[in-house]
């Protein structure tokens, strides 16, 4: 049975709880979930500078994962800003995604459209449906939703 890693970039013991039962009801019994919370940082990512520690939360919450033997299959950030999701990804070895990227895939999918600007999200329009990117649109990079 896959096994998905789901780390929480901040330290609310609440949200990940939160977290661990909406993903868990999404994944039923098609796979083995385990979540992690930042073991430093801010209750709540809402400033850069809270955002940038996140990053390094992250990255500090998969050499936790690793070290007490956890092998997942993929791992989500479970945190709108994907914190650290480049450089997780640059070193896992496994998919990482996080709700951004994801957010932006479907749209896309769907032919809409959405621009981040200075935290807040904007829907910029409809245009005709895209086909989906393949391995070459991303060079060393996994494909999102791949």
């Amino acid at each position: 049975m896959p096994t998905l890693l789901l780390i929480n970039p901040n330290t609310s013991s609440f949200v990940s709880e939160l977290l661990h039962r909406h993903v868990q009801a999404e994944l039923g019994t098609a796979a083995q979930l385990r979540t992690l919370t930042a073991r430093f940082g801010a209750p709540y990512i809402a400033s850069e500078a809270s955002h940038a520690v996140a990053q390094h939360a992250v990255l500090d919450a998969w050499a936790v994962a690793r070290s007490q033997g956890a092998k997942p299959d993929a791992v989500l950030i479970g945190c709108f800003g994907d914190p650290g999701l480049f450089a997780l990804r640059e070193g896992a070895g496994v998919p990482v995604s996080g709700p951004a990227e994801a957010l932006g895939y479907a749209g896309s999918l769907a032919g809409i459209h959405t621009v981040a600007r200075n935290g807040r999200w904007r829907r910029c329009g409809r245009q005709r449906r895209r086909p989906a990117p393949t391995a070459s649109a991303w060079p060393g990079r996994t494909c999102p939703g791949r």
